[in-house]
């Protein structure tokens, strides 16, 4: 009796099969309007204007292919990363709850320098004449104002153990009044030289952590930083040392040029290391860096050498022997997270310039949630009212019609499953959309079938007929929506994509169950009945 539908049975049963298995294996992601999580609008920091539109263009297209590498790494499912116009990035990270690391990921530059650390005595002979400078330029009233009392070198970092003796010329502690007007007179002299401490190695001063803000603004003197030895550099430690009751940042001096830089690197990933089960991160360099590291290394056995990220020196190694084409930044006490991520930025590439946050924007968890309920309660209703009014007004018909739009829903899900795509808020209403479209459908073939019986005809003509007529108007109407959903998911932005996406994909759902779905079921109706017998419709 069924043998002419058979095909047409087997060819449903497995769409809903195949629906399923994607449904089981892949459950479908959330967007950020319904999962929570960060959106964020990047642009390029130019505070001095200096660059030309095609630059910041350039930039912007590198930060892009940059951030995207690293944000994949990173393990966030399905993040946006688009571009917007000609200067800004959004970056959106749905389920993210670690929002500082995540800013971080996205902002740090991850500008990786190798320089040679330069004994202290190449930065000796210009103190003095920096100091002049900073006299000269602030004037002693404002150097007053700027609260250098002129305390010094804190006893305890004269008493390193492993460090030199504190400068003759620093002022020690002491209640005497006649100390304490030395103590004056020589801040006005050697304003930046009197924040200087011995360093516990050689090629690195100390500098106590309240003072290094000041030290950074005496830095900042144009006239101060040409008054800086050609050859040399200063670099602040990443991270603060103690010592005895004080915490100190180390200043680090080294040469002017980098003699290696991040481009040359190959690869880095972190462990921990397996004697001190700190954290740390190792690199391997292309063979054209391995030979230069190597041939630098070899000339250069007993010397540090500073590995600069961004400016900051992130570690300082000795060189004991030679060093091929791989070498270990040494983390401390940082975590290993802090060290996978380092090594994450390391193999995506230095950022071409500074990204600034323009918009931040945090998504909760209960928005999310709250967003799914009143979609839910609204598909629900939605769902109700079709499923009534179509078995009220079509009868039998309507109730094929539902058991239609039942496969219709299960294939919808499926082709999401299948595609990995991400449900937005957006995209919820799109599938409602589609499924008021496949409705429509349905609606088009049962007006055309009920006036074929008008007209006379037998109940199987009348139905082969219906469908045939209505094709035409189902086709233009699903034709015309799939293109306008194809040209938002070209050129719209991630919440219209979502809409995009889920119409398109119920487009051609409804499109399958209208025309090939329902007419199977009637055909499975119409098989226990004569060609004379009435239909429900």
């Amino acid at each position: 009796m069924l043998k002419p539908v058979r095909g047409r049975i087997i060819v449903i049963l497995a769409l809903i099969v195949v629906s399923l298995g994607y449904l089981y294996k892949n459950s479908i992601k959330l967007g950020l309007d319904l999962q929570g999580g960060m959106h964020l609008v990047l642009e390029v920091d130019d505070p001095d204007g200096t660059m030309t539109a095609d630059a910041r263009a350039d930039a912007i297209d590198r930060a892009e292919r940059i951030l995207r590498t690293r944000i994949d790494e990173f393990g966030v499912e399905e993040p946006l990363i688009q571009k917007v116009g000609a200067d800004r990035i959004i970056v959106e990270l749905p389920g993210n709850t670690d929002e500082s690391r995540a800013k971080n990921l996205i902002q740090q530059s991850a500008f990786l320098e190798f320089k040679l650390v330069l004994p202290v005595s190449e930065l000796e002979s210009a103190l003095a004449r920096i100091d002049r400078q900073i006299v000269g330029v602030l004037g002693e009233d404002v150097l007053r104002e700027m609260g250098q009392d002129a305390e010094g070198p804190s006893q305890d970092v004269q008493n390193l153990i492993f460090g030199g003796q504190a400068a003759d010329t620093l002022a020690a502690d002491s209640a005497d009044a006649a100390a304490e007007e030395q103590e004056e007179q020589l801040v006005n002299l050697r304003p930046f030289t009197a924040l200087l401490a011995s360093g516990d190695f050689e090629g690195t001063y100390l500098v106590a952590l309240e003072d290094v803000e000041v030290a950074n603004q005496f830095l900042a003197i144009p006239e101060v930083r040409r008054a800086l030895p050609r050859d040399v550099s200063l670099h602040w430690d990443a991270t603060p040392m103690g010592v005895g009751q004080r915490t100190y940042m180390r200043l680090y001096v080294t040469e002017e040029d980098a003699f290696l830089t991040g481009d040359m690197l190959e690869d880095a990933s972190a462990q921990r290391d397996p004697q001190f089960n700190q954290a740390q991160v190792t690199f391997q360099f292309n063979r054209a860096g391995g030979r230069r590291f190597s041939t630098f290394t070899t000339q250069h056995i007993g010397d540090y050498i500073a590995i600069v990220l961004d400016d900051e020196v992130v570690s300082a190694p000795v060189v004991r022997d030679r060093i091929g084409a791989s070498g270990v930044i040494e983390m401390g006490n940082a975590d290993i997270a802090e060290a996978a991520d380092l090594a994450l930025v390391l193999r995506a590439g230095a950022l071409p310039a500074k990204l600034r946050i323009m918009e931040e924007r945090t998504v909760g968890p209960s928005l999310g949630q709250d967003s799914i309920d009143r979609s839910r309660i609204a598909g629900i209703i939605a769902v109700v009212a079709v499923v009534v009014i179509m078995i009220g007004y079509y009868k039998m018909a309507g109730v094929l019609a539902v058991l239609a739009l039942s496969v219709y829903m299960m294939l919808v899900l499926g082709l999401l499953s299948a595609f990995d795509a991400t449900l937005t808020l957006p995209g919820m209403a799109g599938l409602i959309l589609s499924l008021g479209m496949a409705v429509d459908a349905n609606v088009l073939i049962f007006e055309r079938i009920r006036e074929e019986l008008a007209l006379g005809r037998a109940t199987r003509t009348a139905v082969d007929e219906g469908f045939q007529h209505a094709l035409s108007a189902i086709v233009d109407a699903n034709i015309t929506t799939l293109i306008t959903a194809l040209i938002l998911f070209q050129f719209g932005t991630g919440p219209v994509k979502g809409f995009a996406v889920t119409l398109s994909f119920g487009i051609v759902a409804s499109f399958f169950s209208a025309l090939y779905v329902t007419k199977t079921f009637f055909l499975i109706y119409l098989s226990g009945k004569k060609a004379s017998d009435p239909i429900s419709i």
